[in-house]
């Protein structure tokens, strides 16, 4: 378990590109609430911070990053729960550590606490599970949404437990019953991959310059068609590969011409082009070929829209 100062965390909202919608909405229903319960209070009990928030969406859409920027903009003690700190070879010492950590977030408060993963914590209750694991599971609802889950004033705690998935389908229902706010985090579409392309690239040197054909040598529109499919995650680490090319290739220049490593100067590495993209691995929809086998384990987003249709309130809710 770590307990995270607002400060010391690197990312804001302005650091995420192409969930400018969902961002908004966080802020309305989780980070003012949260910060400023007077103002909402006042007008009405039922405008109170959720006691859970789920982010869900196939695997590098930003999610994590999300729930950073989160911790960062409300400026609330942020508690990175992690699977370990549950985890006791004792019987009965895991439900200990539920206890105590909800009541360090309760002198905390208001306090975030994000569990990434949380399928994999707090799962669907099975007859065959553990006796100690199905404990753990109680004992955490107890103290998220039970008699323990008022401050001794009576007043609501002011507790936001944050998860993060891309198998929704595995959480317990009773542990959904407490996430009101579900949030679909989905691949990107055009814009929000220009967006992205947009932040990523913000700090790296472009080639402006024209071809002999007359095009740019560097072309965003490209980028964004050819991205199609991609995460977030994907894009990054496609731009990471693309802008070694341009050093990559003045360093084995400066090695055929004789020239000492010490006096390279980063100002002669030349504009990243659209055709470093292609270099070491091209942009492609990645999708898997008709011939290999798809596993139930991918959390696509394919299964984040059967969800949906199975639950029908989930994008009211959000």
């Amino acid at each position: 378990m770590e307990v995270v100062s607002p400060h010391d965390i690197p990312v804001t909202f302005e650091d995420i590109g192409g969930l400018d919608d969902i961002i908004e909405e966080l802020r309305e229903s989780i980070i003012y609430p949260l910060t400023m319960p007077h103002l909402y209070a006042s007008h009405s009990s039922l405008l109170t911070a959720p006691s859970g928030v789920l982010l869900y969406g196939p695997p590098g859409c930003g999610k994590t990053m999300l729930a950073k920027a989160l911790a960062r903009e409300s400026g609330a003690c942020f508690i990175n729960l992690h699977i370990s700190t549950l985890t006791e070879k004792w019987y009965g010492d895991s439900n200990k550590l539920v206890a105590a950590v909800f009541s360090l977030a309760r002198k905390l408060q208001p306090s975030i606490v994000f569990i990434d993963e949380i399928d994999a914590v707090l799962g669907q209750r099975r007859s065959g599970e553990h006796e100690a694991s199905g404990m753990v599971k109680a004992e955490f609802m107890t103290h998220w949404d039970g008699l323990a889950s008022s401050t001794a004033s009576g007043g609501s705690q002011r507790i936001c437990i944050l998860g993060a998935t891309n198998r929704i389908q595995d959480i317990d229902e009773a542990i959904l019953r407490r996430m009101p706010k579900k949030f679909p985090i989905s691949l990107p579409n055009a814009g929000q991959r220009r967006q992205i392309f947009k932040l990523t690239l913000r700090d790296t040197k472009l080639d402006r310059s024209k071809l002999h054909d007359g095009s740019s040598a560097f072309s965003l529109d490209t980028l964004v068609r050819l991205s199609a499919g991609m995460s977030g995650s994907d894009i990054k680490e496609a731009c990471r590969d693309a802008a070694m090319v341009p050093v990559r290739e003045h360093i084995k220049a400066a090695k055929a011409s004789g020239q000492s490593m010490r006096g390279i100067r980063s100002e002669d590495v030349r504009g990243l082009q659209t055709d470093d993209f292609f270099g070491r691995k091209q942009l492609r929809k990645i999708e898997p070929e008709d011939d290999e086998p798809r596993t139930p384990e991918s959390g696509k987003t394919e299964e984040v829209e059967e969800f949906e249709d199975a639950d029908g309130e989930v994008a009211a809710q959000a």
